[in-house]
């Protein structure tokens, strides 16, 4: 069996599902357990909740608990915070701790959305590297004495002139996070180009002491195995790759514990899960919402396979549940699963500068506090 322990947790497989803000809602990470339990009879990795902003939880935002909900059978509850604060990550680990809100803290700072490396936040921030600790250690501190281990998401750094992994590594374990997960790009790479896993083994052999969670680029199960040959890493997170194919999943703690991989579903097969799906969005935020939550993700769902362009735009316009059905009903159930609906997905876009606070690269022993770049509420 290949597992994985982060702190007090103990998986069977050493797989993650990354915080996608807007996809990995409750909705997602039950279909995605469901899948898993049924197509390889376990619930075995980490499904983390869509990143949060700490300061909107401190503040009890209604948008922003809605958005730390998780389902009744839901174990381990894994929660991911943005932060740019130790006074305020301390007070929102501690919300977590004391209300009982999640059995396990993710910090994020590899977002390199230009609106949050702009103000100092995610993927720019582990630069100033007193202040990352400072946040890392408040986290820690507010946990000390529980089971809730406490870890970090990042990218490899800046820009290619600008790399701050290593370092943050460091400095991220000496402060008491339980596991280290870096996407091996930097933020001037955003989604494009090929994840650098040499990077990944890098961390690895600097950092020996704590897990190490790779990520980028694990579009299936021979993906994530090679990855771990290749790195020597501890673990895989996983984001685009799920997006219309939450049984994935299932192929990787499959793929990772020697047992044999499910046949891919039959356009049959997809169209009932995208139903599931709705479902659970519909529970989630109500019918007409959820319906509108899950239009992106049918485009995912029906890459590759033979569906015409006037039942894609009927689909992409659903707002009802019957309405759906009424749309699933009109596909091919016995179309297998096609070839083109392999490899890479999501979003990839172009390199770009990243953006930044003026004077930003100054000092990198700085530890001010970056003005307004906690005050988001969508997570995002």
């Amino acid at each position: 069996m290949s597992s994985l322990r982060i702190g007090s947790l103990e998986l069977h497989s050493p797989v993650v599902l990354a915080p996608m803000a807007g996809v990995t809602n409750v909705a997602f990470r039950t279909l995605c357990r469901e899948l898993e339990l049924e197509r390889a009879g376990s619930t075995s990795g980490l499904y983390v909740c869509e990143m949060v902003t700490a300061r909107a939880l401190v503040e009890r935002q209604p948008a922003t608990m809605h958005m730390t909900t998780f389902g009744p059978t839901e174990t381990p509850r894994s929660l991911q915070l943005y932060t740019v604060d130790p006074d305020t990550t301390y007070a929102a680990a501690k919300m977590i701790v004391d209300e009982n809100m999640a059995d396990h803290i993710d910090m994020n700072f590899g977002c390199p959305v230009p609106k949050v490396t702009r103000k100092g936040g995610g993927s720019a921030l582990p630069y100033k590297r007193r202040l990352f600790g400072q946040i890392v250690a408040a986290a820690v501190r507010a946990t000390e004495g529980t089971d809730i281990p406490v870890t970090v998401k990042m990218r490899v750094g800046i820009d290619a002139d600008h790399h701050t992994h290593l370092d943050a590594g460091r400095i991220a374990a000496a402060e008491g996070a339980a596991a280290i997960a870096l996407h091996a790009r930097t933020a001037s790479q955003r989604y494009s180009g090929t994840a650098d896993w040499n990077e990944i083994a890098r961390l690895k052999e600097h950092v020996p002491d704590v897990p190490i969670l790779g990520n980028g680029d694990i579009f299936d199960a021979s993906d994530a195995a090679r990855m771990m040959d290749e790195t020597g890493c501890d673990g895989v997170v996983v984001g685009r790759g799920c997006l219309g194919r939450p049984w994935l999943f299932a192929e990787l703690s499959a793929a990772l514990n020697g047992q044999p991989i499910a046949t891919p579903p039959t356009l049959g097969e997809v169209t009932t899960i995208i139903a599931r799906h709705a479902q659970l969005l519909a529970a989630h935020h109500g019918e007409m919402k959820g319906l509108r939550e899950l239009r992106k993700h049918v485009s995912w769902y029906l890459r590759g396979f033979p569906v015409g362009s006037d039942l894609r735009v009927s689909m992409a316009l659903v707002s009802t549940l019957t309405e759906l059905d009424e749309l699933l009903a009109q596909l091919d159930r016995d179309v297998p699963f096609p070839k083109d609906a392999e490899g890479p997905r999501g979003r990839q876009g172009s390199p770009g500068q990243v953006a930044l606070p003026e004077g930003w690269l100054d000092d990198p022993e700085d530890d001010l506090v970056p003005v307004g770049a906690d005050i988001m509420h969508s997570g995002g």
